[in-house]
């Protein structure tokens, strides 16, 4: 495989005494070590990650904002270099600051040991070289991610500064969302990195249309109160036709959406725009660009919202190609001329599973509604079930779903065989989140902010909603049979038989590593908050390990190799 296509790449020392795995993430790249025998030894106190850009000639050393305790127990509230406050995980996940630069961004890690004075020394390191690259597959399919961390300590030292809070960035309500107008000294700034590839690539998607005059552009929007993407919209007079949803707030006096249709229909003619909700939501967010040289769909879980964009954790695609053009183009007419009426639109081919015909990659989508001949959602929960080697989902209000997707992730959960990571909101703000030891934790965001311990500052909780609306569940990662399924459903009967969705089965190692990473990053983000809340409230601070005093005494790794999915943790990814 070429240099520029490979999705995960290893160290080659064997003389170090770890081993060490990189996996190519979208803009982030997680790093997996593993001790090659038997157990580290006690004076063994982490990682020491540094980076360098392509092209670059000098190391970087990844920061940690955790460190070890002075003579008299304090910590220091400063980002360290991990040289001298080592990673104490076994793989860490890292966003580089230019990580679409084209080339191979090399890492290297250390071990790093203590003696009994506290003086720190290194062991022989691993190195390896991965491209980032900005598109998962150039000319075909680009995964992308929102950055969902406004509650986060990066959030904080960047854009909470001088009292300047979300507030400034963020509308208060949804129905505020069309006039609202920021007041943050650096709202463009902060809206680059919260909305991170995910914003980027949908209005990058929007821009080039505006600029084809001969682009032809195709929308179903489920929100739609983002001034930058509707004044956007207006550009495309005579060009564009839209579906907006109808149901529930968006059809109420004063909704953003009433207002985004109300101004596009002025500007695009009535004929253009259309309010839908099929027997419930009209839930799809999904874009169609087409021209002699333009031919691109975008869609996924990414509402086009201040909420979707700048708060949660969402995910995009982007398909290049005429074959993806006509597949989500037929749908779209179809929900067109369907009226809202169900029995219609699920005996079309739109209901059918439907090749996307990309090169070397197994792609597929279906659309929603199904009646019972064409529904899916049963089939998705024997693919689960048959899961052989991992699981990763984090699925927007699996809390709230009975059937037999829950039932496939709790029977997979269970089996001590298999390697289970997931999140899920809850229709009441928060999320549950299956932690390492196998119990599933009910988190309050909220209350998470606001019970960190030194020498962390309290977060931005996002204001009250959905913050995990992803929708995705990737089986197999490591396999050759690895698979993600994503879009706009929800994995629940309404996603399956009533709303207006979109769901795709990607069969692909590179795109189920990259949303298996976000799985992983935004697990971690969370279930390090509620490791930090519960040291709060046992009156403990957030420091690193020394190495152990007595032989009784346990050292920081020691779960790592005694917990079973700790254990499967340290050997999956490295």
């Amino acid at each position: 495989m070429p240099a520029n296509l490979n999705f995960q790449v290893s160290g080659q020392s064997a003389s170090a005494l770890f081993s060490l795995k990189l996996h190519r993430g979208e803009g982030m790249t997680l790093i997996a070590m593993n001790w090659k025998n038997g157990k580290p030894s006690n004076d063994f106190v982490g990682f020491a990650i540094e980076y360098k850009e392509p092209g670059g000639e000098k190391f970087f050393p990844l920061k940690n904002r955790v460190s070890f305790p002075d003579s008299v127990g304090n910590v220091n509230p400063n980002k360290l270099s991990t040289l001298l406050s080592p990673i104490q995980k076994f793989r860490w996940v890292h966003f580089p600051r230019n990580a679409n630069m084209l080339g191979l961004f090399t890492y290297r890690v250390s071990p790093v040991f203590m003696n009994i004075k506290g003086e720190l020394s290194y062991g022989e390191y691993q190195q390896a070289s991965i491209a980032l690259m900005h598109d998962t597959y150039p000319g075909q399919l680009n995964v992308s991610f929102t950055r969902g961390f406004v509650a986060s300590q990066a959030f904080v030292d960047f854009y909470q500064a001088n009292g300047e809070t979300i507030a400034t960035l963020l509308p208060p309500k949804a129905n505020q969302g069309s006039s609202f107008v920021p007041t943050h000294t650096k709202s463009n700034e902060a809206y680059q990195w919260m909305g991170f590839e995910a914003r980027e690539k949908i209005l990058e998607v929007l821009r080039n249309a505006v600029s084809d005059a001969s682009a032809k552009v195709y929308i179903v929007a489920y929100d739609l109160n983002i001034p930058e993407m509707v004044n956007l919209l207006k550009k495309l007079k005579g060009r564009l036709k839209i579906i907006i949803d109808d149901d529930g707030t968006h059809g109420k006096a004063g909704a953003a959406e009433n207002q985004a249709a109300d101004e596009l229909s002025a500007i695009l003619g009535a004929a253009n725009v259309k309010r839908q909700h099929m027997a419930k939501l009209q839930h799809n967010k999904t874009i169609i660009v087409e021209s002699p040289t333009l031919k691109t769909v975008v869609c996924g879980s990414t509402n086009y919202s201040w909420r979707g964009f700048y708060v949660q954790a969402n995910n995009a695609i982007i398909l290049q190609g005429q074959e993806s053009v006509n597949v989500f183009k037929a749908a779209f007419n179809d929900y067109w001329l369907s009226n809202d009426d169900v029995k219609t639109f699920s005996a079309t081919n739109s209901a059918l599973w439907n090749d996307l015909k990309l090169t070397n990659i197994d792609a597929k989508v279906t659309f929603s509604p199904h009646d019972k001949n064409n529904a899916v959602l049963d089939s998705i929960a024997t693919d689960i079930a048959s899961t052989k080697s991992s699981l990763f989902y984090s699925l927007a209000f699996l809390s709230m779903i009975k059937g037999k997707v829950r039932d496939a992730i709790t029977q997979v959960t269970n089996n001590q065989n298999l390697f289970v990571y997931g999140i899920s909101d809850k229709k009441t703000g928060g999320f549950d989140l299956l932690k390492p030891d196998g119990n599933m934790a009910p988190v309050f965001a909220s209350a998470l902010t606001k019970n960190l311990p030194e020498p962390f500052k309290t977060e931005a909780t996002g204001g009250i909603g959905t913050r995990m609306h992803h929708k995705f569940v990737v089986i197999d990662f490591d396999k050759p049979t690895a698979r993600v399924y994503m879009g706009s459903y929800n994995f629940s009967d309404a996603a399956d038989r009533s709303n207006g969705e979109n769901l795709l089965c990607i069969k692909d190692r590179k795109v189920a590593t990259a949303y298996m990473i976000e799985a992983l990053r935004t697990f971690d983000h969370y279930h390090f908050r509620i490791a930090s809340a519960e040291a709060k409230s046992l009156g403990r601070k957030l420091m690193l390990a020394k190495p152990p005093t007595t032989a009784a005494a346990a050292t920081w790794f020691d779960d790592d190799y005694t917990i079973a999915i700790k254990i499967k943790d340290r050997e999956l990814f490295a």
